[in-house]
């Protein structure tokens, strides 16, 4: 797969088209444990474990993700708990929910989502110690 995010535009009128569907865990799918992937992958069952260094992850509505994520990028339709480091794009998606920490260089909420955490936005090279960092800040006040 090339460095582009797997969706392109047929028209201005028409919905973003996905490129195709590489691996598949359908609804009924448990699965826990580390897990790496090319492409893009549809999830739609249960995960809990980490995906590392892998390409695009599609959390569909009836999925359940817990753990660390490392990936190029994210949609988001489903629940989604844990740490996120998205090198390129996240989206979530009316129906879809973060709880956690999410390092992305660009972020797309549709309304209805949820983003529930702590979020930084930066550039593809971003420091492996990001996420711990986050994952430890206190609250900070808006305005002081």
């Amino acid at each position: 797969m090339s460095g582009r995010f797997p969706f392109k535009k047929e028209s201005s009128k028409s919905s973003p088209v996905l490129e195709e569907v590489t691996a598949f865990l359908g609804k009924e799918t448990v699965f826990q444990g580390k897990m790496t992937f090319e492409g893009v992958f549809r999830l739609e069952g249960k995960f809990e474990g980490e995906i590392l260094e892998s390409g695009i992850l599609i959390v569909g509505e009836t999925a359940v993700v817990k753990g660390k994520m490392d990936v190029k990028g994210i949609i988001i339709n489903g629940l989604v708990e844990g740490e996120v480091c998205a090198k390129e794009r996240a989206e979530i998606h009316a129906a879809g929910k973060l709880y956690g920490t999410l390092v992305t260089r660009t972020l797309t909420v549709n309304e209805g989502g949820i983003l529930d955490g702590y979020c930084k936005m930066e550039g593809a090279d971003h420091q492996e110690g990001d996420l711990h960092l986050l994952s430890h800040k206190e609250d900070q006040p808006l305005s002081t």
